[in-house]
């Protein structure tokens, strides 16, 4: 039952999410953003329109969602006032703490991504390892669970390239996913994942020890610039040939992009037209030279990406094992489960929260 000790120490981090929230500068940065919004010559750049409208629309949430918090908090203490006089009360009042519980853990959480792009969408590039057929196979599992947690999250999805394997699995898969903090909640994922399990193409059924890597990039703004000069990348184009669009496998509509000076290979084939895969690769080309830039720079490459592994055993993240028996572990967080099936069909949010939650504590 909600008591006074609850509604106090559910006002104590109320106040404590005003500040890390910065509600006050969010309300006066609102203002003059819907001041921009409303000059007449606004929409005269489109790019810089987007960028401010989402800006507005991002900070006018951050501060409804306070404002409905203060006022589940109001509706508490009306409830518990009410509930000598009628049972009732006291239920709507533990149910309106219960939410507000939810709220406040979820402006928690949103408070540990501060970095510069982790409000942002990002670019998911999952590869196989050491395994042959098996790491092929545990890429696409693990393309499959990322992408149903993403869908569950509400995040839009869009594939750029997955690479289809001669017998089974994928070559390498290369998704943009799209959402707040898709980017700052995903870096979790950053490292190599190892698979226990009996392989389904060995005749004998042994036991087989799987990897693949998983790298996860900003989607940049137009705002940021990188030095890439066109004349430094070669294109190629080729017959795509996984699913996608009409024109997929009838037109050279799949694009490959060398860069050059660094040797970087961006591939791009799941969209309709050669001009829209052209335009994706550049953007996953443009966020891998940032990383080598920032590395260059300021050595703050971790914060983009993690530390980078060799892709095979001992360097690995997280484990899951199907065999001997079930258990899907987090090396860093210590976060585990025995419902493997559920976290391979998308159910990753105990270990993505885990993560930062450690994160955070280091």
């Amino acid at each position: 039952m909600t008591d006074l000790k609850d509604i106090q120490e559910l006002s104590r981090r109320l106040e404590a999410a005003r500040e890390y929230l910065h509600i006050q500068e969010a309300t006066e940065r609102l203002v003059e953003l819907d001041k921009e919004c409303s000059k007449p010559d606004f929409w005269n750049d489109s790019d810089r329109a987007q960028a401010i409208s989402k800006q507005a629309s991002d900070t006018r949430s951050t501060i409804q969602a306070f404002n409905t918090a203060c006022s589940v908090l109001e509706d508490i203490r009306t409830a518990c006032d009410l509930a000598d006089e009628d049972p009732d009360f006291a239920e709507e009042a533990e149910a309106a703490r219960n939410r507000l519980v939810a709220m406040l853990d979820q402006f928690e959480i949103e408070s540990w991504f501060d970095g510069r792009f982790d409000e942002g969408s990002c670019i998911v590039t999952v590869n196989p390892g050491s395994g042959g057929l098996e790491a092929q196979d545990w890429t696409e599992m693990l393309f499959n669970m990322y992408s149903r947690y993403a869908e569950e999250k509400g995040w839009d999805v869009k594939v750029l390239d997955a690479q289809p394997g001669e017998v089974i699995g994928i070559e390498r898969a290369s998704f943009q996913v799209d959402g707040r903090f898709a980017y700052g909640m995903l870096r979790s994922e950053i490292g190599v994942h190892r698979l226990v399990r009996i392989s389904p193409t060995d005749d004998k059924k042994r036991r087989h020890t799987t990897f693949a890597s998983v790298e996860v990039m900003p989607v940049l703004p137009d705002d940021i610039e990188v030095d890439l000069n066109p004349a430094d990348v070669r294109v190629d184009v080729y017959r795509s040939s996984g699913p996608g669009g009409q024109c997929v496998n009838t037109t050279d509509s799949a694009v490959r992009l060398t860069h050059m000076p660094t040797g970087l290979v961006v591939t791009c084939q799941n969209q309709k037209s050669q001009l829209q895969n052209k335009d994706a690769a550049f953007r996953v080309l443009k966020a891998k030279l940032y990383e080598l830039e920032e590395r260059k720079r300021q050595q703050e490459i971790a914060e983009l990406r993690g530390e980078k592994m060799e892709n095979s055993f001992g360097s690995q993240i997280r484990n899951y094992v199907l065999y001997p028996y079930q258990l899907v572990k987090d090396l860093r967080s210590g976060v585990e489960t025995g419902n493997v099936d559920a976290v391979l069909g998308g159910e990753l949010e105990e270990f993505v929260i885990g993560y930062h939650r450690w994160r955070v504590s280091q």
